[in-house]
């Protein structure tokens, strides 16, 4: 496995994000092109509205079979760190880092960690500062 670094580890999973995410697009356009066509045809609306409103669904369900398990992740990490950071000084994070940039942290090695909190808490450094700014990269290759 490739050394990971600020560059590489963004991690897509193709036939989901790129696959599924095109055949909902597609099934909601089609759905609503039929609905078009339909207006021709006596009693065809009904079958071409629950078609819009189950691509509709189809495409909610898309976003949320994504951004419920991330929430968890998100979570985990949270946890993680907040007790990496407590085993290295005896506190806990400050209540001011965001998630975000507690999620961009987990990628500092041990000799960067502390000192990177600390600084992203007082100049406000984003997510990207933060990962940019890292050194020693920690991997984390668990992260889906």
């Amino acid at each position: 496995m490739a050394t990971q670094n600020f560059k590489n580890h963004s991690r897509y999973v193709p036939l989901f994000h790129f696959g599924m995410s095109s055949v909902c697009t597609a099934a909601l356009i089609l759905s609503i092109v039929y609905f078009f066509q339909s207006c021709c045809m006596p009693g065809g609306h009904l079958l071409s509205i629950i078609l819009i409103l189950m691509n509709i669904a189809l495409l909610m369900g898309f976003a949320f079979f994504r951004k419920f398990p991330l929430k968890a992740q998100d979570r985990a990490i949270r946890a993680e760190e907040n007790l990496r950071y407590f085993s290295m000084t005896g506190k806990l994070f400050d209540k001011g880092l965001t998630m975000g940039q507690i999620i961009a942290l987990r990628f500092a090695d041990d000799s960067q960690f502390i000192l990177l909190a600390d600084k992203a808490l007082k100049e406000s450094m984003s997510p990207t500062e933060i990962k940019k700014t890292i050194q020693n990269w920690r991997a984390d290759h668990h992260r889906i």
